[in-house]
């Protein structure tokens, strides 16, 4: 017999139906109410057991976190809490779960416990739910891109080009490290790689998605990268995922125009498919902020916060009239802000961005950053000190997007390859492009795990991801 979802079940309660479900006992009470969930729904459904004409043995079988199948009728529900039940004919397990040793018993954990039993907290009411979340941004993004005839572009997980100028790479290499060969100069002789040369995780696919721009007009990424700071924080992972959208012949206006409206879009698909698990969520959240002290609780619930985004016009604010705001404001002034305000080309931290977006009561979109704390790839302004860039600021987290106009002229591109110190042999084919037919084109990037964590309300990144990687943890 095929086996239901017990999301279709609840949705279609077809009565008076045999059905088959299969799934993970949550709880088993006075040896007749069976809670299952099969991580279609954040909702269990009940079966009813007639203890009487089953064998002991097997019940005693039936213990939290054991995997079933269950056959019976789906009757309305005599009792409270559920509105239709299933009334037990045939009980299979499937898979034995001792008491003794599964950790995951009906009480509450917490999410350092969680953590370190990635492998076993996808079952949990919250992880089910953000991952269920998860699966509709993503679907929600490229619903988005397709609609709007972007092509979906794989770049490369292995590179040898530093996209950010950062330096903080991983390296791939198949040397031998007990016998590393190293150059006359005593460095490491790449050339003698799996590659012949140094090769790396990539921090970003836009170098790649902008050569698929100048040919396909519209296109984006959606993958891996990978960042090897060591920072233990609430808001970095050393693997996550990113969203980078390149556009030919969009200037910054319109790169601002595509940010907010695909930011808006993806948040409203959430609010609309995803209600049960939003609601959990920040319930969730709200007895979670209990304990905080006032002035570290979120401004708002959660599904509000979302709503405040999806409805409001985003705030295009220059970086200068920012930097003027922030100056003049009285955190600023009364030295309350841990990283003061005083000079124009200062780099704004997560507090500055947060109180920006209090202070215009709505999402804010910071642009014309100076050049010197950007990136070589965006467009020099006319004033020769500022960059065409942009910064989606969102309350609660600050920076959740940015992105820019890309320098098309080649000889500027040159000469801020030459400033920022990067090999300019590394970046020829980059260079080519603004060679053969340049145009103005424009980009943005996107974590797709901070997009979750603002969506879901969850404090840390960690928690939004499967399986996390952080210093210190590789784990599963």
């Amino acid at each position: 017999m095929e086996t239901n979802s017990i999301k279709e079940i609840l949705n279609k309660k077809p009565i008076g139906s045999t059905i088959t479900v299969k799934g993970w006992v949550r709880t088993f009470r006075s040896n007749r109410f069976i809670a299952i969930n099969d991580g279609s729904t954040l909702k269990n459904i009940q079966a009813v057991v007639d203890f009487e004409n089953f064998d002991a043995d097997l019940l005693k079988r039936i213990t939290t976190g054991a995997c079933l199948s269950i056959k019976g009728d789906l009757v309305n529900s005599q009792g409270k809490g559920q509105e239709i039940e299933i009334l037990v004919s045939e009980i299979e397990i499937i898979g034995d779960s001792n008491p003794e040793e599964y950790p995951l018993q009906p009480k509450k954990h917490s999410l350092e416990f969680l953590r370190e039993i990635a492998h076993l907290r996808p079952r949990t009411n919250t992880f089910g739910a953000i991952l269920r979340v998860r699966h509709n941004l993503a679907f929600a993004i490229h619903q988005y891109f397709h609609n709007k005839d972007f092509f979906y572009l794989n770049t490369p997980i292995i590179t040898g080009s530093d996209a950010e100028g950062a330096g903080e790479m991983f390296n791939v290499s198949v040397l031998d490290k007990k016998n590393i060969p190293l150059t006359d100069e005593g460095e490491v002789d790449y050339s003698q790689d799996f590659f012949g040369k140094e090769a790396n995780l990539t921090v970003s696919g836009q170098l790649e998605a902008e050569l698929a721009a100048l040919a396909l007009s519209k296109v984006y990424t959606f993958g891996p990268t990978f960042r090897a700071e060591n920072s233990n924080t609430t808001r970095h992972l050393a693997e996550f995922w990113m969203i980078e959208p390149e556009v030919a012949f969009n200037d910054l206006d319109d790169n601002m125009d595509l940010a907010e409206d695909f930011l808006k879009y993806v948040i409203r698909f959430a609010l609309e498919n995803c209600v049960d698990d939003l609601e959990f969520l920040e319930k969730r959240l709200l007895d979670e902020e209990k304990s905080k002290p006032l002035n570290e609780r979120s401004d708002m619930p959660l599904t509000e916060k979302l709503r405040f985004v999806s409805e409001n016009n985003f705030r295009r604010v220059s970086y200068t009239e920012a930097i003027d705001i922030l100056r003049n404001s009285k955190p600023n002034k009364k030295k309350k802000f841990q990283y003061l305000i005083e000079d124009w080309g200062v780099d704004l931290q997560s507090e500055h961005e947060k109180f920006l977006v209090k202070h215009f009561n709505a999402p804010v979109i910071l642009f014309d950053y100076p050049a010197h704390i950007k990136a070589f790839y965006m467009r020099l302004n006319e004033d020769g000190k500022t960059v065409r860039a942009m910064d989606i600021l969102f309350p609660g987290i600050g920076e959740i997007i940015g992105g820019s106009q890309r320098e098309e002229r080649y000889d500027i591109l040159e000469q801020r390859i030459e400033e920022f110190g990067i090999e300019k042999e590394s970046l020829m084919w980059y260079l080519e492009t603004r060679k053969f037919g340049t145009c103005t084109h424009s980009g943005f990037g996107l974590g797709f795990e901070r997009l979750v964590q603002f969506v879901t309300g969850m404090g840390n990144i960690r928690d939004v991801i499967p399986f996390p990687r952080t210093p210190g943890n590789a784990e599963f």
